[in-house]
């Protein structure tokens, strides 16, 4: 699975050179179902290859355009590596692809910007999370949402605390039993009885000071939830040892080594759950304290504009709604329209990300959720 940063979201968001072409779909990580998702993505292309010569490009110029994409197609370890969902963005300038853990519905979208709301749930702050799964075997970061979870590559980063920390030494000192698991076979070393000794403890930090550093350029810019899964006694080293402000007080106590990516969403979500529901009504009930001063507004042009020039703290924005219109930043003016014309942007879509890329927490929610009857809704932060 890949990892969408902020900052390669406002790469995605610049102005490119042209058209650019958005494609997403359903992708499948094991089973008979694997073998169709490159015919899938083949026709997908076949799709923005005709869309691009309708638009009047020529047709060596569009093989050329998606040339980096076609490549895709004859990659075998591509395929046999994914999560639920493509996204691939192809412009003049290259070709970024993201297998991510979103269920998302095939489309081509080809304008002038990337369209990025379909990725939207990975920076909105109401299902979005990680877990962190620690044991002496090895180190897992999850990705999470509602209904998905996937793992990501700590590329550079050894998995092992006892290679790193020579944690042999630890075991020998702490008491710990092989049983058998409820499933037969052989069930990893389950620790239980004294904490480790002091200086165990200290080589235990050192660990954990080295694995947040990575996580600290892995999460950089993040506000979703992390959960911490591992045997107990490592919780407090690696609370005192954590940078990120978003680590949760609970966790998932057990060796993880026993569970699942699906076992360990599982466990997770109740514990996000609950404050991701927290959150939306502080903020709601913030936006209702807010209404009637100046502080707030459901206006659709002053939202974007606000959220382009950082003013958006709050925003909250009705799915399975879109409202048409024209941005121009350089003349700071905002066109919503009736109908849709060809180049025009969803706003709802645009003000969510300006809101983000500006620091800003963005609420995506069912229509009957909203603080407000409106499309949208929005804090200010002055």
């Amino acid at each position: 699975m890949d990892i969408i940063t902020l900052e390669e979201l406002k790469i995605l968001l610049a102005r490119q050179q042209g058209f650019c072409v958005s494609l997403f779909m359903p992708t499948h990580r094991r089973g008979r179902e694997t073998e169709q998702d490159p015919i899938r993505f083949k026709n997908l292309l076949r799709q923005a290859e005709e869309h691009l010569q309708n638009k009047g490009l020529r047709s060596p110029e569009v093989r050329e355009m998606l040339k980096p994409a076609q490549r895709l197609l004859h990659d075998q370890a591509f395929w046999r590596h994914q999560s639920n969902g493509l996204a691939v963005f192809v412009s003049s300038e290259g070709c970024q692809r993201y297998r991510l853990p979103l269920l998302f519905e095939e489309l081509v979208v080809i304008t002038d910007r990337f369209h990025l709301k379909p990725i939207l749930p990975l920076f909105t702050g109401d299902g979005h999370f990680y877990i962190l799964a620690l044991s002496q075997k090895q180190v897992r970061l999850l990705e999470g949402t509602r209904y998905t979870v996937d793992e990501i590559d700590l590329e550079g980063m050894s998995s092992s605390m006892a290679e790193v920390l020579q944690y042999e030494r630890l075991e020998k000192q702490l008491q710990f039993h092989t049983g058998t698991s409820a499933g037969g076979g052989e069930r990893a070393a389950m620790f239980h009885g004294h904490d480790p000794s002091d200086e165990n403890k200290g080589r235990i930090l050192q660990w954990f000071h080295r694995l947040d550093n990575k996580l600290s350029n892995v999460l950089a810019g993040e506000q979703s939830p992390l959960v911490l899964a591992g045997v107990e006694h490592l919780f407090s080293p690696y609370k005192e040892a954590n940078t990120y402000p978003c680590l949760l007080e609970d966790g998932i106590p057990g060796n993880p080594d026993e569970l699942n990516l699906e076992e360990l969403h599982t466990k997770a979500w109740p514990l996000v759950h609950s404050t991701f529901m927290e959150t939306v009504e502080e903020a709601a009930a913030r936006y209702r304290q807010l209404a009637g001063t100046g502080q707030t507004t459901t206006d659709v042009k002053e939202a974007v504009l606000a959220a382009h020039h950082g003013r958006v703290d709050i925003l909250f924005v009705a799915v399975g709604i879109q409202i048409w219109g024209d941005f121009d930043p350089s003349k700071n003016t905002v066109h919503v329209h009736q109908e849709s014309d060809p180049v025009d942007k969803d706003l709802l879509d645009l003000a969510a990300i300006q809101s983000i890329l500006n620091g800003g927490t963005v609420y995506a929610v069912e229509p009957e959720k909203m603080p407000v009857h409106a499309p949208l809704a929005a804090v200010f932060r002055y």
